[in-house]
């Protein structure tokens, strides 16, 4: 039995993690602290047994006493602000949520971790094998979730980023996960805390807020607006089934070498204007257009963002190496029930569609 502290997990793959480790775990404790800005949401969470705590991962009083009373064993790091068009916008947050709040959560939990005891004290009832639930300072784990941003852009024919890539950030975004990706380095090398970091691909799946790619050209095609698409359409990524993150996190947890970093990726590299057009075909599919255009007709090509990365290529081999790990999901089966998640699903995406959001879309795209 554990207990797990899930930072972010009323966002979109964080909350993607809880359903996925409820219905691995269903006796496991699992407490989510969500700070809820525009991308966290309640109803994500609907279904499963967790705990939500409204709050901020800067505040460290409160990320003290979650340790304590929930005999917190298992930390699992999502939390951070993630929109790189938002970023360039207003880089300020970024750095307060992605290098503050993961230095002050860090320093919370080294806190507590350092009065844990090495083994438990059973007074010569029971070994620690026969207690499971105890938690000791070799129990405990750290998962800080990142991105393959911060190895920077590839050319089209460069090998894909590997765990020992140059970080070489482009962004404010990709820049305050680096500077994350290194504290949490850190407080392994010189505190002794049992860290490990995941570094994704561009994940894809249910809950997803509508402003990333995917859930956009659904939302607006839906909506008969336009499907916007930056500059040609020829900037590549690997896609990950949001799922098959949340395996490879799992495995990582329980079998990673401590101090490691592990990327995470779907072997599914891919333009976006392939993505669009995969879209767009799909709908055609499981919901036409009353009038029996298809969906292609609403793209719409916008100026391109200030510093585009080309491209971004994951090479996941250390994983599968020494986890065993291999995503599920090809694109083609993810994309699928992507989709039709969003179709089935009009509640939840019309509840996350506040004006804020429509004045950022408009702002944006426009």
């Amino acid at each position: 039995m554990a207990n797990l502290l899930v930072t972010g997990g009323a966002g979109f793959i964080g909350g993607n993690f809880v359903h996925y480790w409820n219905a691995k775990h269903p006796d496991d404790g699992v407490v989510v602290l969500d700070a809820l800005t525009y991308a966290g949401n309640r109803s994500t969470l609907e279904g499963t047994t967790a705990e939500l705590v409204v709050g901020d991962i800067r505040d460290t009083a409160l990320v003290e006493s979650l340790l304590r009373a929930h005999d917190i064993d298992t930390i699992v790091h999502f939390a951070a602000e993630s929109h790189v068009d938002r970023s360039i916008d207003g880089p300020a947050e970024f750095i307060q949520t992605n290098i503050v709040g993961t230095f002050n959560l860090l320093e919370s939990v080294r806190g507590y971790w350092q009065q844990l005891p090495e083994t438990v004290d059973c007074h010569g009832v029971a070994p620690l094998a026969m207690v499971p639930d105890a938690v000791t300072k070799s129990s405990f784990r750290f998962l800080h979730v990142s991105t393959d941003e911060v190895y920077g852009s590839l050319a089209k024919d460069d090998p894909a980023f590997t765990e020992s890539s140059h970080i070489e950030p482009n962004s404010p975004y990709s820049a305050s996960k680096a500077a994350s990706d290194h504290l949490v380095r850190a407080w392994h090398h010189t505190y002794g805390l049992p860290v490990l970091t995941t570094n994704c691909s561009n994940n894809y799946g249910p809950y997803q807020f509508p402003e990333k790619l995917i859930p956009l050209l659904i939302v607006n095609a839906l909506a008969d607006k336009k499907l916007p698409v930056y500059g040609d359409g020829q900037q590549i990524r690997d896609w990950l089934y949001v799922k098959d993150h949340c395996s490879a996190i799992r495995l990582a947890l329980e079998a990673g070498r401590l101090g490691e970093t592990y990327n995470v990726g779907g072997w599914n590299e891919k333009a976006n204007l392939e993505i669009v057009h995969t879209v767009c075909a799909l709908l055609d599919e499981l919901r036409p257009r009353a009038d029996g255009k298809p969906y292609k007709a609403q793209i719409t090509y916008v100026t391109d963002r200030p510093g585009h990365d080309r491209r971004y290529a994951i090479d996941a081999r250390k994983l599968e190496r020494e986890l065993g790990w291999k995503p599920a999901e090809t694109f083609e089966t993810g994309i699928r029930k992507t989709v039709q998640w969003y179709l089935d699903n009009p509640d939840w995406v019309a509840h996350v569609q506040s004006g804020a959001y429509r004045d950022w879309v408009q702002k944006q795209y426009a």
